[in-house]
């Protein structure tokens, strides 16, 4: 009986990639993911266990963030083709190569009619939320959003924190500060417009987000909920939950390039998880 290889590939997957490009009077924050998949004259590595003509899935991983670097400057489109190309022209060996990517968008949050430079929102993924209780004497409502992807590009930091033997986290004065922010509030009332009210303890929550300066999520998340209870007297008590959505810089210098707080890795696990409930005195 004969036995032989059909068709085959292998690449890379998931590779989540953060770009922060900077304009003179605004950033522009780019998010995606990358598939990479090979095909070509791969057939010994499978038959042989020949690995002189594979390269590495880690190399393909590397290569994303190296080539995003100077050339993921416009469409996804042109970065897939260029990279494509890269794979092909610098392997001999590679019949196909396919690249899918897909972009996490976000848009500048906008107040008056003014795009902030550096704090973003994601559009889609948002759920407005209610929770009623109704007894005999008695009616509560507790509404709020969740799911609300939030970021902002600089005036974060987070420094002087415990170290120890096992501290391996550095100080930083500027990183990206990202998270899938969920908030629920205790209104005071029963009969309000709550399309309204909604809306406005929405953008106070945005807004103090996107304007103070961030020296740890915690502290965020406190001034969200203080800047709603001091604004907005319909509201009795709000709880934010903060996971913190780390944005890692990706080592350039091992290529010989420098890494200006430009090119990050996105990771989903683990991650920072932070709560709390504000309330009046």
């Amino acid at each position: 009986m004969k036995i032989k290889l059909g068709e085959n590939m292998y690449g890379k997957n998931a590779v989540h990639l953060s770009k922060i490009i900077r304009h003179t009077d605004h950033h522009e924050f780019r998010q995606i993911s990358v598939n990479i998949s090979l095909e070509g004259d791969f057939e010994t590595a499978y038959t042989q266990g020949d690995n002189t003509k594979i390269l590495p899935t880690d190399t393909q991983k590397n290569t994303v963030y190296a080539l995003a670097k100077d050339h993921f400057t416009g469409s996804i489109e042109d970065f897939g083709i260029y990279l494509a190309n890269y794979l092909l022209n610098n392997n001999p060996q590679v019949s196909q190569a396919q690249v899918e990517i897909t972009e996490h968008l976000w848009s500048r949050m906008a107040f008056e009619a003014h795009p902030h430079p550096h704090a973003y929102a994601s559009s889609g993924s948002e759920k407005r939320t209610t929770l009623v209780k109704q007894n005999r004497t008695a009616t509560s409502v507790r509404s709020g959003f969740k799911d609300l992807l939030i970021l902002k590009t600089t005036d974060s930091g987070f420094e002087n924190y415990i170290k120890d033997k096992y501290t391996t986290l550095k100080e930083t004065n500027d990183r990206i500060l990202a998270t899938q922010c969920e908030a629920s509030w205790l209104y005071t009332a029963e009969k309000l417009d709550f399309n309204a009210v909604y809306n406005g303890i929405r953008n106070t929550l945005l807004h103090t987000f996107a304007f103070h300066k961030s020296l740890s999520v915690q502290q965020t998340l406190f001034d969200m909920g203080k800047a709603v209870l001091e604004n907005i007297v319909m509201v009795k008590e709000i709880s934010l939950i903060m996971p913190n959505k780390h944005h890692i810089p990706f080592n350039l210098e091992q290529f010989g390039m420098q890494n200006n707080n430009d090119i990050f890795i996105a990771t989903d696990a683990p991650y920072g998880y932070i709560t709390g409930t504000i309330s009046r005195d």
